[in-house]
């Protein structure tokens, strides 16, 4: 259950895997990303629930990805992404365009066990129109109303950062409801944590509504301040003259890589 490092942590992950990762403020698994860089995984598929900033786009500029399905990857206030802007503007990655209901959903089809969750607001949409994956279909119960069918999505890997876990493997994650559905519909979940308490974090009142159970968290491995350059809610925030300087350096392909130099160890530069 528990590992020394991030390394050992994120070893289960191979080249290929179904990688579930979280939106930027909502506890990032940095540390375990510059590990999975420097090891030189590749050809991920990348599901951002429902989007991603940082973290993809360095796993994309290192060429550890394939394929990112997404409702959006941004900088936000820093501006946008460049790595990712590269990749899909040289089509050197895969992009299945999505929207965040449409993420939420197809991962709680995979944690119900279900092929597929209706969906109303995507119907007439370009989504829907260039997603084979998305059909409309009819509506058992009633005459003429129709609904899209979104597919389950499945993650091989489920990866992200938390504030607290016990000593018996149960982690707390707040308010941050979509790591729930993450485990839940991952086939493994590896978390970082800030914290390790030894007392049973379902035995308490406070903590017991917000914690996901061991029985869906496959391997923790402590890392303080695991989501740096990211912040962690209620924790500490992100550090913004350190995306700054991400967001001015990655503007080129050598900027991306003098950046990699500097602040992940054993880089590997691939193909944005």
């Amino acid at each position: 259950m528990f590992r020394p490092d991030v390394d050992a942590l994120v070893a289960p992950i191979r080249d290929g895997a179904v990688l579930a990762v979280p939106k930027s403020e909502a506890g990032v698994a940095m540390a375990a990303t510059r590990a999975l860089i420097g090891r030189g995984v590749k050809d991920l598929h990348l599901v951002c629930v429902p989007t991603s900033g940082l973290q993809a786009d360095l796993l994309i500029g290192a060429g550890c990805v394939g394929t990112i399905e997404c409702a959006g990857v941004t900088m936000a206030e820093h501006g946008p992404a460049p790595a990712f802007g590269r990749a899909v503007g040289k089509g050197s990655i895969g992009l299945v365009d999505s929207t965040c209901p449409a993420v939420y959903a197809g991962l709680q089809a995979a944690e119900k066990g279900l092929p597929f969750l209706p969906l109303r607001g995507l119907i007439g949409s370009d989504i829907v129109a260039r997603r084979d994956d998305m059909p409309i279909i009819d509506n058992p119960f009633a005459a003429a109303d129709p609904i899209v069918a979104v597919c389950a999505i499945r993650p091989d890997v489920a990866l992200f950062h938390a504030p607290l876990a016990d000593r018996d493997g149960n982690v707390w994650i707040g308010r941050q409801r979509m790591l729930m559905i993450m485990a839940h519909a991952a086939r493994e979940t590896l978390v970082t944590v800030e914290e390790v308490q030894e007392s049973n974090l379902l035995d308490d009142e406070q903590y017991g509504p917000a914690t996901i159970p061991s029985l869906y968290v496959s391997a923790i491995a402590r890392v303080e301040k695991g989501a740096w350059p990211l912040g962690l809610p209620e924790r500490y925030g992100e550090d913004g003259e350190h995306l700054a300087e991400y967001c001015r350096e990655a503007a080129t392909t050598e900027g991306f890589a003098e950046y990699l130099d500097r602040h992940v160890a054993d880089k590997r530069v691939g193909a944005e």
